[in-house]
């Protein structure tokens, strides 16, 4: 089933990450929008609410940042924008954090998708023409 969420501001995004996490049925999280539709503002918020820190940042660079859940569990947030190929996924352990059970939220993750495990909500964002974030999110 896909969900369609329009928001016009970002205030608005905390509200709609409690929706989604109370929704949730798998630990893996997929981000699509092109750069700049507000994959890794969702991540920011999204773990916010799920955990109270509010000091995520991108990991574009680092490519994996950790993050841990009221309960002790990690919370894995991926950027995998800067890899070449899936590879450099796999020489990064991918499959490891995928297979973990663990929370795993996954800005661009076309680059693994050959290896990503059948059970996931897909999160697409774009910017309409109104400048507001339209979310679709799927297997919800």
């Amino acid at each position: 089933m896909e969900k369609k969420i329009i928001i016009s501001s970002e205030a608005e995004l905390s509200a709609v990450c409690i929706k989604v996490i109370d929704l949730l049925q798998h630990n893996l999280i997929l981000l699509n929008g092109e750069m700049g539709a507000g994959k890794t503002t969702f991540v920011k918020y999204f773990i916010d609410a799920l955990t109270g820190y509010s000091g995520v940042t991108s990991p574009t660079f680092s490519i994996i940042n950790e993050y841990q859940n009221k309960d002790g569990s990690p919370i894995y947030h991926m950027d995998l924008y800067r890899l070449e190929n899936i590879e450099e996924a796999l020489n990064i352990g991918i499959e490891e954090y995928l297979d973990s059970g663990n929370l795993c939220l996954i800005e661009w993750p076309n680059l693994i998708s050959d290896i990503l495990p059948p059970d996931y909500h897909l999160i697409n964002l774009k910017i309409d023409e109104n400048g507001a974030r339209v979310l679709k999110i799927n297997n919800l």
